[in-house]
């Protein structure tokens, strides 16, 4: 670590008396104003000269003065480091501003965008310690225990070992959609699981959900001119990035059978929709919808952007087919993750997108990001090629229904005189409208107060909400929070 210390020192001149005060000043300054950090280390003692022109004796005794101060600490064996804990004067802020900065871009500071951004966050609204548990009925979570971290290290461990032995050549990332036998897994298991038909050279892999409707949104999006419309109420974040790239962004109305396609403006050329199971509303696109979108999209020579984030999860009803088939691979833009069926952590997601728009968008993802990690792209093929992430969705298929089972039953049973639940046959979180006027952000804030997160429809509109109700997420809570949970609710209301 010692021969790592970059600090720069100005040496005291050669028998100067006062070495030791000048060396242990210096320190003292790197230390107070943060170049130093908690926990970094000095260098040792018999190095004094290499990194300070000192002798041993002079550098001990700079040392010696700081450790009386608190500053250092010495451990034996090991050497001399900065204390971890110090106490340093405030950094000097510039006052907040009303306004912007002239030297952002004014988009980056709109409020409308980080609120978009920051949709599922609650810490601002809780006093409660970090470490207090919650019952967490936030949607879009999962549940880390359900996953099978020993099978997916052996299967990562076997990768990086491959590596090993056959490190990567080096090439240019450049025209890379992803790791090849990661894109013949994805083609493959979404053939099976969503009918989707594809090859591996249709498939982008991108760093999540998010990073494809970013690289959606600069591709297809000019700024100013082109109008986006996105389901109202809908997923904040997807939203955020059309926004930022300087989209014209309508609210489009959602009711019992999806997205309301004749609300649509004839200006609008990219729709953005979850036909499978609509967040927030969780319900499913109805067949005569659907094809109204599709004629649409042909009509007025625009684009779908399929968000299908969590529908490998079907629990009961016929399966529905996704947007994009071959009949439609020329208008709809498909995009899945990882997050939900395997963990977010992963940061891996795709998109199945026309021929006509590939290159343009491997060109965005590269002056992205290049590529995503290669190990864990290898880790993954293997995981899904195995035969682990379809025997994985099936698991995790009979715990969530027996959350949704229940949660349905109870909001059924004990809550049938304020709210009414949407049937849900896909997905990770139900909807519940509410059946009287009530102000329902007024008991999600008494809820967390109660350390039990609830999300209610007001953050995910748009533009004026038309219509309250709870979303109550069940990835991250098992069959006793759900209880303990609408137990708090019922005392609430």
């Amino acid at each position: 670590m010692s021969s790592l210390f970059e600090i720069a020192f100005d040496p005291p001149p050669r028998g100067d008396r006062r070495s030791a005060e000048s060396i242990y000043a210096q320190l003292r300054a790197a230390i107070l104003d943060g170049r130093l950090v908690p926990g970094a280390q000095l260098p040792v003692e018999r190095q004094s000269a290499v990194f300070f022109g000192v002798s041993r004796n002079t550098i001990a005794r700079a040392y010696a003065r700081l450790a009386l101060e608190g500053l250092v600490q010495s451990r034996r064996g090991s050497g001399t480091y900065v204390s971890p804990k110090q106490k340093r004067p405030p950094r000097e802020r510039s006052p907040t501003l009303r306004t912007s900065d002239p030297r952002l871009n004014a988009l980056w500071s709109q409020p409308k965008l980080a609120q978009a951004l920051n949709f599922w966050n609650d810490s601002q609204r809780t006093t409660a310690p970090r470490t207090t548990t919650f019952l967490d009925f936030r949607p879009a979570l999962v549940d880390p225990r359900l996953f099978p971290f020993d099978i997916f290290r052996r299967v990562s461990a076997k990768q990086l070992r491959r590596m090993e032995l056959k490190p990567p050549a080096f090439k240019s990332p450049q025209g890379n959609q992803g790791h090849f036998p990661l894109r013949t897994a994805i083609a493959t298991h979404i053939g099976v699981s969503r009918a989707v038909v594809c090859e591996p050279d249709d498939v982008l892999v991108t760093a999540g959900a998010q990073q494809a409707f970013d690289i959606l949104a600069r591709v297809l999006v000019t700024p100013g001119v082109t109008t986006v419309a996105i389901e109202d109420p809908g997923y904040p974040p997807m939203r955020a990035a059309f926004l930022a790239a300087g989209a014209k962004v309508v609210p489009a109305p959602v009711d019992a059978q999806g997205l309301v396609v004749d609300a649509l403006p004839d200006s609008v050329r990219i729709v953005c929709v979850c036909p499978s199971h609509q967040f927030p509303f969780g319900v499913s696109m109805s067949a005569q919808r659907r094809a109204a979108l599709l004629n649409f999209a042909r009509k007025h020579g625009a684009v779908i952007v399929e968000d299908d984030y969590d529908g490998e999860f079907r629990y009961d009803g016929t399966p529905l087919q996704a947007l994009r088939s071959t009949a439609t691979a020329d208008d709809v833009f498909y995009v899945g993750t990882f997050s939900k069926c395997m963990f977010p952590a992963l940061r891996l997601g795709f998109v199945v997108a026309p021929q006509w728009a590939m290159s343009a968008l491997t060109t965005a993802k590269n002056c992205l990001d290049w590529h995503c990690p290669t190990l864990t792209q290898m880790a993954v093929a293997r995981y899904i090629a195995e035969g682990h992430l379809a025997q994985h969705v099936r698991k995790l298929r009979d715990v969530y229904r027996k959350r949704r089972d229940l949660l349905q039953e109870i909001l059924q049973s004990d809550f049938s005189k304020e709210l009414s639940p949407m049937q849900s046959h896909y997905g990770m979180h139900v909807a519940a409208f509410s059946t009287l006027p009530q102000r329902l952000e007024r008991v999600t804030a008494r809820l967390l107060e109660l350390n039990v997160h609830v999300h209610s429809f007001e953050r995910y509109f748009f533009g004026a909400p038309t219509s309250e109700g709870l979303v109550f997420g069940y990835g991250a809570v098992d069959l006793k929070d759900i209880e303990q949970g609408l137990k708090a609710l019922r005392r609430v209301l």
